[in-house]
Protein backbone atom coordinates (compact mmCIF):
# COMPACT_ATOMS: atom_id res chain seq x y z
CA UNK A 1 0.00 0.00 0.00
CA UNK A 2 0.94 3.29 -0.86
CA UNK A 3 2.67 5.95 1.46
CA UNK A 4 -0.50 8.29 0.36
CA UNK A 5 -3.15 6.18 1.22
CA UNK A 6 -1.40 5.69 4.42
CA UNK A 7 -1.35 9.37 5.19
CA UNK A 8 -3.60 10.18 8.21
CA UNK A 9 -6.08 12.94 6.90
CA UNK A 10 -5.16 16.26 8.81
CA UNK A 11 -8.23 18.31 10.36
CA UNK A 12 -7.22 21.83 9.95
CA UNK A 13 -8.68 24.61 11.55
CA UNK A 14 -11.05 27.02 9.40
CA UNK A 15 -9.74 30.18 10.64
CA UNK A 16 -12.10 33.39 10.57
CA UNK A 17 -12.12 36.92 10.00
CA UNK A 18 -12.34 37.29 13.69
CA UNK A 19 -9.17 34.88 14.73
CA UNK A 20 -6.86 36.56 12.39
CA UNK A 21 -7.97 40.08 13.67
CA UNK A 22 -7.08 38.18 17.44
CA UNK A 23 -3.55 37.11 15.58
CA UNK A 24 -3.44 40.75 14.19
CA UNK A 25 -3.67 42.59 17.58
CA UNK A 26 -1.46 40.40 19.48
CA UNK A 27 1.61 40.69 17.12
CA UNK A 28 1.11 44.25 16.92
CA UNK A 29 0.77 44.53 20.64
CA UNK A 30 3.30 42.29 21.51
CA UNK A 31 5.64 43.76 18.65
CA UNK A 32 5.19 47.45 19.84
CA UNK A 33 6.18 46.80 23.38
CA UNK A 34 8.93 44.87 23.16
CA UNK A 35 10.89 46.94 20.23
CA UNK A 36 9.38 50.49 21.88
CA UNK A 37 10.76 49.07 25.14
CA UNK A 38 14.33 48.26 23.65
CA UNK A 39 14.56 51.55 22.49
CA UNK A 40 17.76 52.50 24.38
CA UNK A 41 19.67 49.44 23.36
CA UNK A 42 18.59 49.88 19.60
CA UNK A 43 19.73 53.66 19.41
CA UNK A 44 23.37 52.41 20.82
CA UNK A 45 23.35 49.62 18.38
CA UNK A 46 22.68 52.05 15.78
CA UNK A 47 25.14 54.71 16.79
CA UNK A 48 28.10 51.78 16.98
CA UNK A 49 27.08 50.94 13.19
CA UNK A 50 27.09 54.18 11.52
CA UNK A 51 28.60 56.71 13.87
CA UNK A 52 32.97 56.84 13.53
CA UNK A 53 33.09 58.18 17.04
CA UNK A 54 31.31 54.98 18.78
CA UNK A 55 32.65 51.94 16.51
CA UNK A 56 36.01 51.61 19.18
CA UNK A 57 32.98 51.68 21.71
CA UNK A 58 31.34 48.30 23.46
CA UNK A 59 27.69 48.76 24.36
CA UNK A 60 28.21 49.79 27.89
CA UNK A 61 30.98 52.51 26.89
CA UNK A 62 28.82 53.84 24.11
CA UNK A 63 25.79 54.05 26.50
CA UNK A 64 27.49 56.60 28.80
CA UNK A 65 29.91 58.03 25.56
CA UNK A 66 25.65 59.05 24.68
CA UNK A 67 24.50 60.47 27.79
CA UNK A 68 27.76 62.37 28.49
CA UNK A 69 27.35 64.34 25.11
CA UNK A 70 23.48 64.52 24.52
CA UNK A 71 21.79 63.62 27.79
CA UNK A 72 19.65 60.48 29.04
CA UNK A 73 16.74 61.64 26.54
CA UNK A 74 18.87 61.03 23.60
CA UNK A 75 18.27 57.19 24.34
CA UNK A 76 14.64 57.15 23.60
CA UNK A 77 15.20 59.07 20.02
CA UNK A 78 13.33 57.22 17.28
CA UNK A 79 10.77 56.06 19.86
CA UNK A 80 7.33 57.60 17.92
CA UNK A 81 8.24 55.64 14.90
CA UNK A 82 10.10 52.41 16.29
CA UNK A 83 6.22 51.64 17.95
CA UNK A 84 4.16 52.64 15.20
CA UNK A 85 6.44 50.97 12.70
CA UNK A 86 6.19 47.57 14.58
CA UNK A 87 2.69 47.99 15.63
CA UNK A 88 1.97 47.77 11.95
CA UNK A 89 4.74 45.45 11.38
CA UNK A 90 3.93 43.11 14.18
CA UNK A 91 0.21 42.84 12.97
CA UNK A 92 0.84 41.88 9.94
CA UNK A 93 4.09 39.37 10.43
CA UNK A 94 2.03 37.52 12.66
CA UNK A 95 -1.41 37.21 11.56
CA UNK A 96 0.79 36.58 8.09
CA UNK A 97 2.70 33.60 9.61
CA UNK A 98 -0.45 32.02 11.00
CA UNK A 99 -2.42 32.48 7.96
CA UNK A 100 0.22 31.66 5.35
CA UNK A 101 1.64 28.56 7.15
CA UNK A 102 -2.27 27.25 7.41
CA UNK A 103 -2.29 27.85 3.56
CA UNK A 104 0.94 25.48 2.91
CA UNK A 105 -0.36 23.20 5.30
CA UNK A 106 -3.77 22.72 3.20
CA UNK A 107 -1.71 22.69 0.16
CA UNK A 108 0.43 20.11 1.85
CA UNK A 109 -2.80 17.91 2.04
CA UNK A 110 -2.18 15.17 4.67
CA UNK A 111 -0.38 15.42 7.90
CA UNK A 112 2.19 12.67 7.21
CA UNK A 113 3.38 15.51 4.05
CA UNK A 114 3.10 18.42 6.15
CA UNK A 115 5.58 17.31 8.45
CA UNK A 116 8.10 15.69 6.27
CA UNK A 117 8.34 19.33 4.36
CA UNK A 118 7.32 21.11 7.60
CA UNK A 119 10.75 23.23 7.70
CA UNK A 120 10.13 24.76 3.91
CA UNK A 121 6.55 25.22 5.39
CA UNK A 122 8.06 26.91 8.34
CA UNK A 123 10.24 29.01 5.69
CA UNK A 124 7.73 29.97 3.10
CA UNK A 125 5.17 31.30 5.87
CA UNK A 126 8.05 33.38 7.59
CA UNK A 127 9.20 34.91 4.56
CA UNK A 128 6.16 35.36 2.60
CA UNK A 129 4.10 37.54 5.61
CA UNK A 130 7.57 39.40 6.33
CA UNK A 131 7.46 40.31 3.16
CA UNK A 132 3.90 42.17 3.36
CA UNK A 133 4.71 43.54 6.63
CA UNK A 134 7.82 45.05 5.70
CA UNK A 135 6.00 47.21 2.97
CA UNK A 136 3.99 49.38 6.29
CA UNK A 137 7.66 49.23 8.09
CA UNK A 138 9.89 50.46 5.40
CA UNK A 139 9.33 54.23 5.91
CA UNK A 140 8.60 54.56 9.99
CA UNK A 141 12.07 52.56 10.01
CA UNK A 142 13.85 55.25 7.59
CA UNK A 143 12.51 57.71 10.02
CA UNK A 144 14.13 56.00 12.89
CA UNK A 145 16.93 55.88 11.62
CA UNK A 146 17.32 59.37 10.52
CA UNK A 147 16.19 60.74 13.83
CA UNK A 148 18.82 58.57 15.90
CA UNK A 149 21.93 59.37 13.57
CA UNK A 150 21.21 62.56 12.59
CA UNK A 151 21.06 65.05 15.85
CA UNK A 152 18.51 67.33 14.78
CA UNK A 153 17.09 65.87 12.19
CA UNK A 154 13.74 66.38 13.64
CA UNK A 155 12.02 66.88 17.01
CA UNK A 156 10.05 63.00 16.42
CA UNK A 157 7.93 60.91 14.54
CA UNK A 158 5.82 63.21 12.41
CA UNK A 159 7.84 65.63 12.05
CA UNK A 160 10.50 63.47 10.96
CA UNK A 161 8.37 61.58 8.56
CA UNK A 162 6.95 64.49 6.96
CA UNK A 163 10.56 65.89 6.45
CA UNK A 164 12.08 62.54 4.81
CA UNK A 165 8.54 62.72 2.44
CA UNK A 166 8.63 66.23 1.67
CA UNK A 167 12.88 66.19 0.97
CA UNK A 168 12.72 62.82 -0.82
CA UNK A 169 9.84 61.42 -1.55
CA UNK A 170 8.50 57.65 -1.76
CA UNK A 171 11.85 56.55 -3.38
CA UNK A 172 14.14 57.66 -0.67
CA UNK A 173 11.23 56.42 1.88
CA UNK A 174 11.74 53.24 0.07
CA UNK A 175 15.54 53.55 -0.62
CA UNK A 176 15.78 50.84 2.29
CA UNK A 177 13.25 48.39 0.87
CA UNK A 178 15.70 45.57 -0.26
CA UNK A 179 18.08 46.05 2.48
CA UNK A 180 15.02 45.45 4.72
CA UNK A 181 14.09 42.51 3.31
CA UNK A 182 17.71 40.65 3.28
CA UNK A 183 17.31 42.38 7.07
CA UNK A 184 14.01 41.61 8.27
CA UNK A 185 13.24 37.67 6.23
CA UNK A 186 16.47 36.21 7.70
CA UNK A 187 15.30 37.64 10.95
CA UNK A 188 12.06 36.06 10.59
CA UNK A 189 13.18 32.91 9.66
CA UNK A 190 15.28 32.81 12.90
CA UNK A 191 12.55 33.94 14.91
CA UNK A 192 9.85 31.38 13.79
CA UNK A 193 11.56 28.70 12.26
CA UNK A 194 13.58 28.09 15.10
CA UNK A 195 11.19 28.37 17.58
CA UNK A 196 8.86 26.06 15.93
CA UNK A 197 12.36 23.75 16.23
CA UNK A 198 13.05 24.09 19.82
CA UNK A 199 9.79 23.55 21.01
CA UNK A 200 9.55 20.14 18.57
CA UNK A 201 12.96 19.21 20.22
CA UNK A 202 11.44 19.62 23.84
CA UNK A 203 8.01 17.91 23.13
CA UNK A 204 9.62 14.91 21.40
CA UNK A 205 11.49 13.93 24.79
CA UNK A 206 8.46 14.34 26.91
CA UNK A 207 6.01 11.71 26.97
CA UNK A 208 2.01 12.41 26.50
CA UNK A 209 1.48 12.24 29.76
CA UNK A 210 4.20 14.76 30.59
CA UNK A 211 3.09 17.43 27.62
CA UNK A 212 -0.53 17.01 29.09
CA UNK A 213 0.52 17.68 32.89
CA UNK A 214 3.03 20.51 32.18
CA UNK A 215 2.47 23.33 34.41
CA UNK A 216 2.15 27.35 33.93
CA UNK A 217 5.58 27.56 35.10
CA UNK A 218 6.95 24.90 32.53
CA UNK A 219 5.37 26.20 30.15
CA UNK A 220 6.88 29.57 30.17
CA UNK A 221 10.49 28.54 30.87
CA UNK A 222 10.20 25.97 27.25
CA UNK A 223 8.55 29.38 25.87
CA UNK A 224 11.36 31.98 26.75
CA UNK A 225 13.95 29.34 26.31
CA UNK A 226 12.66 29.02 23.16
CA UNK A 227 12.27 32.48 22.20
CA UNK A 228 16.01 33.67 23.85
CA UNK A 229 17.79 30.71 21.56
CA UNK A 230 15.36 31.80 18.46
CA UNK A 231 16.50 35.69 19.22
CA UNK A 232 20.00 34.57 18.91
CA UNK A 233 19.33 33.15 15.27
CA UNK A 234 17.56 35.92 13.81
CA UNK A 235 20.21 38.75 15.09
CA UNK A 236 23.49 36.52 13.74
CA UNK A 237 21.35 35.77 10.49
CA UNK A 238 20.02 39.41 10.27
CA UNK A 239 22.75 41.48 11.43
CA UNK A 240 25.08 42.42 8.34
CA UNK A 241 21.92 43.50 6.59
CA UNK A 242 21.08 45.36 9.30
CA UNK A 243 23.97 47.26 9.20
CA UNK A 244 24.12 48.01 5.43
CA UNK A 245 20.78 49.16 6.05
CA UNK A 246 21.65 51.70 8.71
CA UNK A 247 24.36 53.07 6.08
CA UNK A 248 21.52 52.94 3.30
CA UNK A 249 19.16 55.46 5.69
CA UNK A 250 22.34 57.73 6.30
CA UNK A 251 22.92 58.03 2.61
CA UNK A 252 26.11 56.58 2.28
CA UNK A 253 27.50 54.81 -0.07
CA UNK A 254 27.98 55.13 -3.89
CA UNK A 255 25.02 55.95 -6.26
CA UNK A 256 23.46 53.47 -8.62
CA UNK A 257 21.21 50.75 -8.28
CA UNK A 258 20.46 49.44 -4.88
CA UNK A 259 22.33 45.91 -5.67
CA UNK A 260 25.34 48.09 -6.32
CA UNK A 261 25.61 50.23 -3.34
CA UNK A 262 24.41 47.12 -1.19
CA UNK A 263 27.61 45.53 -2.30
CA UNK A 264 30.61 47.92 -2.49
CA UNK A 265 28.96 48.94 1.33
CA UNK A 266 29.48 45.09 2.28
CA UNK A 267 32.84 45.26 1.16
CA UNK A 268 34.36 48.63 2.13
CA UNK A 269 33.11 47.22 5.78
CA UNK A 270 34.45 43.25 5.52
CA UNK A 271 33.31 41.07 8.05
CA UNK A 272 33.87 42.55 10.91
CA UNK A 273 32.24 45.88 9.94
CA UNK A 274 29.23 44.17 8.95
CA UNK A 275 28.95 42.50 12.37
CA UNK A 276 29.89 45.55 14.23
CA UNK A 277 27.64 46.24 17.28
CA UNK A 278 26.44 42.12 17.08
CA UNK A 279 26.64 41.64 20.76
CA UNK A 280 24.24 44.30 21.89
CA UNK A 281 22.18 43.17 19.12
CA UNK A 282 21.97 39.94 20.13
CA UNK A 283 21.26 40.73 23.72
CA UNK A 284 18.33 42.94 22.49
CA UNK A 285 16.68 40.63 19.88
CA UNK A 286 16.65 37.60 22.61
CA UNK A 287 14.66 39.89 25.01
CA UNK A 288 12.25 41.22 21.86
CA UNK A 289 11.97 37.22 20.36
CA UNK A 290 11.30 35.72 23.77
CA UNK A 291 8.88 38.65 25.33
CA UNK A 292 6.86 38.55 21.35
CA UNK A 293 6.17 35.06 21.82
CA UNK A 294 5.42 35.30 25.11
CA UNK A 295 3.12 38.34 25.13
CA UNK A 296 1.36 36.52 21.71
CA UNK A 297 0.53 33.95 23.48
CA UNK A 298 -0.73 35.57 26.10
CA UNK A 299 -3.07 37.86 24.11
CA UNK A 300 -4.24 35.54 22.20
CA UNK A 301 -5.41 33.49 24.98
CA UNK A 302 -7.29 36.37 26.24
CA UNK A 303 -8.58 37.34 23.26
CA UNK A 304 -10.23 33.48 22.89
CA UNK A 305 -7.80 33.33 19.46
CA UNK A 306 -7.53 29.20 18.69
CA UNK A 307 -4.47 27.57 18.90
CA UNK A 308 -1.77 27.68 15.33
CA UNK A 309 -1.54 24.76 13.21
CA UNK A 310 0.86 22.55 14.59
CA UNK A 311 3.33 20.14 12.30
CA UNK A 312 6.21 19.40 14.85
CA UNK A 313 7.42 15.74 14.12
CA UNK A 314 6.59 13.67 16.98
Amino acid sequence: MSNQANARPFVIPQFTFKDYGSFFLAGALCCTISHGGMTPIDVVKTRIQIDPRYKPLGFVSGTRYLIANEGPSALLTGFGPTAVGYLAQGGAKFAGYEYWKKSFVTIAGDQETAVKYRTAIYLGAASVAEFFADILLTPLEATRIRLVSERGYATGLVSGFTRLASEGGVSQMYAGFLPILCKQIPYAIGQFTVNEFCHELAFRNMSEETKKSMSDVSKFGLSLGSGIIAGFAAAILSHPADTLLSQINKGHGPTGSMFYRLTALAKEAGVKGLFAGLGPRMIMTAGLVSSQFLMYDGIKHALGAPPAVEIHKE
